[in-house]
This record gives C-alpha cells, sequence and structure tokens, in this order.
C-alpha cells in the first residue's frame, strides 16, 4: 500500500483529495519543536544507583516539592529518613503523610522529628539533642530542602527572635544546625560515606554582595531569597573547609563532604507561590497559562534529579566536597565570592554573632515569661487557698449555724414535753 501510493505521487503529484502536505510538516515541525524544548528544559535524569538499607538520613521540606521525592526516592531504596517538621509528629497531616509514605515504599523506617527553622531555640533544642546521644547516632547524610520565598511585593517579616524570616529559614537556621552537629558528624566512622546536600537556586548570581547589608528600606522578596542562597553556598564551601580541617584520632582523612546542588527552575508549591504572587487572581492567570509553565518549568520529579544524583553517585566518594553540581554533573560558580575565604570568615563571624545576640535575647525573654508564668500560677494558687479557705470557713459558720439549731429544737421540744408532764400529775393532799 505506501510503495503505491509513493510511485502515484512521484507520477502524478500529490493527490487534491488529501489535505495539502504543508500542514502536514508545519504540525509535525510544531510538536518536534515543543517536544524538544520540552525534553531540554526537563533537563538531566539521574542515572545513578546507590542501595541505601541502613543508611540513616536527616531532612527538611522533605513534605512537598523536590522535597518529597528526594524523600520518597530514599525511602524506596530503604534509607532510615528522620523528617524534621515545623509542626509535632502527632500532626494529622504529618501522620497521614508517613503512613502513606510507608505504605507506598514498602519502608517503616519513616519518621518525623519537630523543628521549627524560623525559630533557633528549636533547632539548638534537636540538634543538642541528637548530639548528646552516647553511643554518637549514625548518621549518614543530611538533606537541606527546605526554604521559604516571600512572593513578590510582600511585606517583610520577622521569627520570634527578630530575625528576617527569609535569612532565618534558608540560611541562618542551616548555619545554626550544622554548627551544633558538627561533633556528630565527626564522630562517624571512616568508612561510613557521609553528605551533606545544600540544595540552592541559581538567583544567587543575582545577589549584592554579602558585606553589604540589606536593610528594611531597600529589602525586597528577590533580593532577601538571593542573598540568602548566596550565603548558603559560601557556608557550604566554609564548612567544607572546616570539616577538613579537623584531626581524626585514627588519622585518616574526614569523610564528610559537602555539596550545593542547583535542582533548576521547577513547579514547586514555592515556585507557584512565587509566580502567583500569593494572590488568588495571580492563581487564576497561573491556571490559564498553566501550559507555558510545564512547557519551560521543571516537573517535581525532574527538579529531584540533580539532588538525587548528589545522594546515589558512587564517583563523589574519590572527590573533594564544596562542589556546586547541577544537571547531574559539576559545574563552577558563577560568583568568585562563593569561594572567597574573606568572605566566608566574615559571614561566619557576623552569622555566630547573630545568633548568639538572638539566643541571649530569646532566653531572657523566656526566662521573663516564665518569671512571670509563676507568678501568674503562684497569684493563682494563693487565691485558690483564699477560696478554699473562705469556703472551709463558710462550711464551719453553716455546720456550728445547723447544730445551734439542732440543740434549740431539741431544748423547745423538751420544755414542751416538761410542761405535759406537769399538767397530767396529780397533786398531794
Amino acid at each position: 500500500m505506501p510503495i503505491p501510493f509513493i510511485l502515484h505521487v512521484f507520477q502524478e503529484g500529490w493527490p487534491e483529495k488529501l489535505p495539502d502536505p504543508r500542514h502536514f510538516i508545519r504540525a509535525g515541525s510544531t510538536i518536534a519543536a515543543l517536544a524538544f524544548t520540552k525534553r531540554y528544559m526537563e533537563g538531566a535524569l539521574c542515572t545513578a544507583e546507590r542501595d541505601m538499607h541502613g543508611r540513616v538520613v536527616l531532612m527538611t521540606g522533605g513534605t512537598s516539592g523536590i522535597g518529597a521525592i528526594t524523600a520518597y526516592q530514599l525511602a524506596k531504596r530503604g534509607a532510615q529518613v528522620i523528617l524534621l517538621t515545623r509542626q509535632p509528629p502527632s500532626d494529622p497531616f504529618l501522620v497521614d503523610y508517613i503512613d502513606d509514605l510507608r505504605t507506598q515504599t514498602g519502608n517503616r523506617l519513616i519518621y518525623a522529628e519537630q523543628m521549627d527553622l524560623n525559630d533557633l531555640h528549636s533547632v539548638r533544642q534537636f540538634a543538642t539533642k541528637w548530639v548528646d546521644n552516647s553511643p554518637p547516632r549514625r548518621l549518614d547524610m543530611i538533606i537541606l530542602c527546605a526554604a521559604t520565598m516571600t512572593p513578590p511585593g510582600g511585606k517583610r517579616t520577622e521569627g520570634p527572635e527578630g530575625i528576617e524570616t527569609t535569612w532565618m529559614v534558608n540560611f541562618l537556621a542551616n548555619f545554626h544546625l550544622l554548627g551544633i552537629l558538627s561533633p556528630a558528624i565527626r564522630a562517624q566512622p571512616f568508612d561510613r560515606d557521609v553528605r551533606i546536600i545544600l540544595p540552592t537556586c541559581s538567583t544567587y548570581i543575582s545577589s549584592p554582595p554579602l558585606d553589604v547589608p540589606l536593610t528594611e528600606k531597600d529589602w525586597t522578596a528577590r533580593a532577601a531569597y538571593a542573598r540568602s542562597k548566596l550565603a548558603l553556598m559560601v557556608f557550604g564551601q566554609a564548612y567544607q573547609k572546616h570539616l577538613d580541617s579537623y584531626k581524626r584520632p585514627d588519622q585518616l582523612p574526614m569523610n564528610a563532604r559537602v555539596f550545593m546542588v542547583d535542582p533548576g527552575y521547577t513547579r514547586t508549591p514555592g515556585m507557584r507561590r512565587w509566580l502567583t504572587r500569593g494572590s488568588l487572581f495571580g492563581l487564576l492567570i497561573y491556571m490559564m497559562l498553566w501550559l507555558v509553565a510545564w512547557l519551560f518549568l521543571k516537573s517535581p520529579f525532574m527538579g529531584a534529579q540533580s539532588i538525587l544524583w548528589a545522594v546515589f553517585e558512587g564517583s563523589l566518594v574519590r572527590e573533594t566536597g564544596g562542589k556546586l553540581i547541577k544537571e547531574c554533573m559539576e559545574v563552577d560558580p558563577a560568583r568568585k565570592d562563593v569561594r572567597d575565604e574573606e568572605v566566608a570568615k566574615k559571614l561566619w563571624e557576623a552569622s555566630d554573632k547573630l545568633i548568639e545576640t538572638a539566643e541571649k535575647q530569646a532566653a531572657l525573654r523566656r526566662a521573663k515569661e516564665k518569671q512571670k508564668e509563676e507568678k501568674e500560677k503562684a497569684k493563682a494558687k494563693e487565691e485558690d487557698e483564699k477560696a478554699a479557705t473562705a469556703a472551709e470557713i463558710e462550711a464551719l459558720i453553716k455546720t456550728l449555724a445547723k447544730n445551734k439549731e439542732q440543740k434549740e429544737g431539741q431544748k423547745g421540744k423538751s420544755g414542751k414535753k416538761s410542761k405535759k408532764s406537769g399538767k397530767g400529775t396529780p397533786s398531794s393532799s
């Protein structure tokens, strides 16, 4: 059938009854261009594999977006996943989420522990509890996927310690957590492959320099987010050097490696909130242009591929840490200050000082609140005691009054009896 048709077209030309072949060419070219664009924008696919049975992974941001895909893939390969969440483990959503994840992956070693990245005290409580465990708990990997993003035009917000929320969640809390967990990381045996994954974003390229403070007047959502990601990358380089400088008791090299990962622009809840500006009208526009977002933004699964490559790739065991990974390969940072030791030193010192000041103020505030609470409890207890005493006195008065009434009633009855007996007795003559 195809051969006669081709011969007919070659000898007599294209049949008039069939549509113009140029329409097929245009449609095919359009479909091919869209398919090529979509595949190109999706990025590289992780082909690395690794058995994760027996490995312990601490993870933030593991309940949505890229983090949820990463947590699923880790659990599917047998890892013990500990999700660090703002909500307590008893939260109904978290209970259902972990139960579903256990069912889907067939892995029961999925847990949650509370740690609020917007609260330095909460971070210290969790990290201190982890470090204080004796013998040291096994720790193979830390993946810090959690991040926050204020929509364009949004207002600047602060956490309980008075620190700007974007800076606090995206950088300072991670700095604080890894700083406290350093002893637990250094205590891991030499033959254990310990990896610390810090997801970042290419917006760090547009960030203002870290030595230029971002004042409330100059604050914008984009600048705050970009600055926090740049700081995280600078810290990642410095933290690798901090780990490498540790002299192990067995005189063997440090086995912990830090990797920064840029997953690319992805259709996550955070990206959707950014594009819609956090408004219903923006959400309506987003829904109308969803095909554009589908074409040019990665799916959460594809966005997680570079993170999974940093987790599973075996060749990274032989490499040094402090590298930036994008599209499942190592790339050079686009800014020189990422590897600037002077910038890293100033950032580390400023962050330490900020945390120390904030924790002192928070401790004083908690002490005052506790003192006030104790005073209120003492006052309430005193009032309860007074009320109880008054009730006892009132009950005693009622009891005395009742006894008095009973005695008077008995006297009245005895008097009546004596009168009756006097009337009925005969007189003697």
